[in-house]
């Protein structure tokens, strides 16, 4: 199946904020991120899927949006899938409780 640029966005979003409903609704810490093994394999399955939805947005809708860095997003996925031992979880707590939030809003934007 061949997806839009809105389609894409839908599913980032969707992606998105069902990762930070889940994680305010089970009140998990950034120490609970850094700490447990299955809770890092559940943030990073919606992170993967973000990123390579992110990959193949069009290149008219990055720059029409430049202000959202989304090369650094795709390349995210890239490393958790390629590097995934070497993978910084102090990054991606910054990630998932700092940027990911004001992310998904700006996605929401752009729907």
């Amino acid at each position: 199946m061949k997806y839009t640029d809105h389609d894409r966005l839908e599913r980032i979003y969707i992606k998105g904020s069902e990762l930070i409903q889940y994680i305010q609704d089970n009140s998990i810490t950034r120490e609970d991120l850094l700490s447990t093994t299955a809770l890092q394999w559940l943030v990073t399955t919606p992170l993967y899927n973000i990123g390579e939805h992110v990959y193949y947005l069009s290149d008219e809708f990055k720059s029409v949006h430049s202000d959202i860095p989304w090369s650094m997003i795709s390349g995210l996925r890239h490393r958790l899938v390629h590097d995934y031992e070497g993978t910084n979880w102090n990054i991606i707590c910054d990630v998932v409780f700092n940027e990911l939030p004001e992310f998904i809003k700006c996605v929401h934007s752009c729907l």
